[in-house]
């Protein structure tokens, strides 16, 4: 038996909960999140949304800074739709209750982050997406109209596929009836028919050994989408975050916002030395693919395991005030910022490609939106420019509500579909088969596919996961379905991904950098 909703929304960050709750207007919502409800990227996000703010600022400014950040391959007309519309929709949150942070005038305080021309971050302290995500969720769960159901992994999307219908390639024309979603409470795979449904899964950190996403990121929409032959696009660039915490014990690794260098720190070697104005002339504030990769050639050079932030000269009261929560981190560590410097690494941080999308967020397969970081929207080109990817999340949950609540009317429930068929299972008896493969596809891709690249690692990388592939589809087709087998499929998937679009771009460009030899 199915469960039958107009809108089907698979992730509960700042884009599925935005669009949940303006779709909430126009019919039945049902949203599925596979762990809290709370717990998202989005939750995680420390500096900022960013948005033309002031008289000092400009649309064309913004648009200018994006642009440059992602070497000019982003889309222009994306661009410019996000950043005009953005204004609002910030003003939206703020009607929601989202409260960000003002100075000692009253107005909005400001901060300024690499890549960025003005100072046009609005952020609460460093803990903005957790404040986002608060505002957003407390009006979704006093709205009668939405259903979350926690602890609910989506397994796969719903397609011809699943009538019996062959699906030959991407170009077939493919429709999205709903999703099987596994009830972790149960163990009882559910069918899940939606007019429209919409991935808004977030990121794949987890593809790699070491990142800052929290655990649930494990590229599942990216995925998802990719099986059932839909268009995904720009997947080789992955934004590593220049500046984690250094702390080998813990997983995921602890953010230390870009903003931190807005407000005045200087990175430094091991010997105490600055060096990013030797990389470029914006120094520690250059976006973040040169600081990373500027990071990454200084710890090869020196053979250190990290570098230094150095925040001992900056304002204590003004640094405390702002950011808190890395304050109160640092301290847990023996780290006091004013004395110490905080010992700093790249971490995978972001997926700038994903779902290829419309100007509505519409994907390849039809009544299927995907929106926030699952999707490919062409706003960041090859890298991302820092607090963009919030307001690209709200601008386009909002564009694909206008959309998808105008085509509602006009689309029926496909009644065929059968329900999920588990026969010729058997329970996974080795949890190890499922753990050693996860850590086996993280180290090939943070050894093999990371910030700089090669052709012969990314062949090894590419033959590697191939055979870890097809032990994993061997056991996936005989054991018992679990969020733990099914993590690893998709991590496998978006792992291939990366690797097939970077074998595929030769030229060095933006967060994809190649190189004939390593030295």
């Amino acid at each position: 038996m199915s469960i039958n909703t107009d809108f089907l929304v698979i992730g509960s960050g700042i884009a599925g909960l935005s669009f949940a709750l303006k779709a909430a207007n126009n019919g039945k919502v049902i949203l599925v999140t596979k762990s809290t409800r709370d717990e998202s990227n989005t939750k995680y996000a420390q500096g900022g949304i960013a948005a033309v703010w002031n008289e000092n600022d400009s649309i064309e400014k913004h648009v200018e800074d994006t642009i440059t950040a992602g070497a000019g391959i982003n889309d222009e007309k994306i661009v410019r739709i996000t950043i005009s519309e953005g204004i609002e929709r910030v003003k939206e949150l703020i009607e929601l209750g989202t409260r960000f942070d003002k100075n000692n005038s009253g107005e909005y305080d400001l901060a300024k982050e690499g890549g960025h021309s003005e100072h046009r971050i609005l952020h609460h302290k460093d803990v903005t997406g957790y404040e986002i995500e608060r505002s957003l969720l407390d009006k979704v769960l006093k709205n009668p109209n939405i259903t979350i159901y926690d602890h609910h992994f989506a397994i796969d999307i719903i397609t011809q596929h699943h009538l019996g219908e062959i699906v030959t390639s991407q170009t077939s024309n493919i429709n999205c009836y709903g999703a099987y979603i596994l009830n972790n409470l149960n163990g009882h795979i559910e069918t899940v028919l939606s007019k429209i449904t919409v991935m808004a899964t977030g990121g794949a950190g987890h593809v790699y050994n070491t990142t800052t996403n929290p655990v649930i990121a494990t590229g599942d929409g990216i995925a998802m989408v990719y099986r059932a032959k839909g268009m995904v696009k720009d997947m080789e660039f992955i934004q590593f975050h220049p500046t984690s915490l250094f702390n080998s014990a813990e997983n995921p690794s602890f953010l230390i916002t870009e903003a931190i260098r807005g407000f005045g720190a200087v990175l430094k070697t091991q010997k105490g030395e600055e060096f990013m104005s030797k990389y470029d002339s914006r120094g520690s504030l250059a976006p973040r693919d040169i600081v990373a990769r500027a990071i990454d050639n200084e710890m090869k050079m020196s053979g250190d395991d990290f570098v230094y932030l150095d925040c001992r000269h900056l304002d204590r009261k003004g640094f405390i005030e702002h950011f808190p929560n890395i304050y109160e981190k640092c301290l847990t560590l023996g780290i006091d910022p004013f004395i110490k410097m905080i010992p700093v690494v790249p971490a995978q941080h972001y997926v700038c490609g994903g779902i290829a999308v419309n100007e509505n967020g519409e994907s390849s397969i039809n009544k299927l939106y995907a929106i926030g970081e699952c999707a490919c929207t062409g706003l960041h080109g090859a890298n991302r420019l820092a607090s963009n990817s919030l307001l690209e999340a709200i601008v386009f949950a909002n564009r694909a509500y206008l959309h998808a609540s105008a085509a509602l009317p006009h689309i029926n429930f496909q009644e065929k579909v059968p329900n999920w068929n588990a026969e010729g299972t058997e329970h996974a008896e080795e949890m190890i088969l499922i753990t050693q493969s996860k850590k086996e596809v993280q180290q090939i891709m943070s050894n093999y596919v990371g910030i700089v690249r090669s052709e012969l690692r990314l062949k090894r990388a590419f033959d590697r996961l191939e055979i870890i592939y097809k032990e994993n589809e061997a056991l996936y087709d005989k054991t018992t379905v679990s969020q733990n087998i099914c993590e690893l499929r998709n991590i496998i998937c978006v792992g291939y991904l990366i690797i097939k679009h970077a074998m595929r771009r030769k030229e060095s460009i933006g967060l994809h950098y190649m190189v004939k030899k390593f030295k």
